[in-house]
Formats: C-alpha cells, structure tokens, sequence
C-alpha cells in the first residue's frame, strides 16, 4: 500500500513540476477512456473467477452494503468539505 501511495505522490509532484509543458495539457482527455479500460479488465477477471461467481450471493449483499455505506460517507464528506472551505467564499461574494 505504501508503495502505491509513493508512486502517486511522485505522479503528483512530477505533474505539478511539468504542468505548463504543452504535451501533457491532454492528458485530463485521456483519464475517462483509461479508467473504463481498467473498470473493464476487473470485470472480466472477476467474472471469469469461479470462486467469486459462486459465492456471489453471499459476498453480494455484503459488497452492497459496503457499497451504500461508502457511498453515504463519501457524500457526509462532501458536504462537510463544502460547508467549511466553499460557503464562506460564496457569501463574500
């Protein structure tokens, strides 16, 4: 895990160091179609595991509420976030 979080740490600090150079400005067009390629292959690697696919119904729900769960969380942070750095902005205006 350290590992993958230096390796974005050096993705960060080398795109912000390179940010002005005209080559990488179309890179945020490339993020989406890169994305749904990676969203593809997990699909496919977790549908043709048989182990997964048979233990479906019992990792489902739990998959499902880890799910709903996350989702809530991500949404109370956004809000909070919003509340404490954006609002303010907006009423000075």
């Amino acid at each position: 895990m350290f590992t993958i979080i230096l390796i974005m740490a050096t993705g960060v600090a080398v795109g912000y160091l390179f940010r002005r150079l005209p080559f990488l400005q179309g890179v945020n067009k490339s993020i989406p179609p890169t994305i749904w390629l990676l969203l593809l292959t997990l699909g496919v690697s977790v549908g043709s595991n048989p182990l997964i696919l048979s233990n479906l119904g019992r990792f489902g729900w739990q998959a499902a509420i880890l799910a709903v769960a996350g989702l809530a969380g991500s949404m109370l942070a956004a809000q909070v976030v919003y509340r404490l750095f954006f609002r303010k902005r907006d009423r000075q205006l």
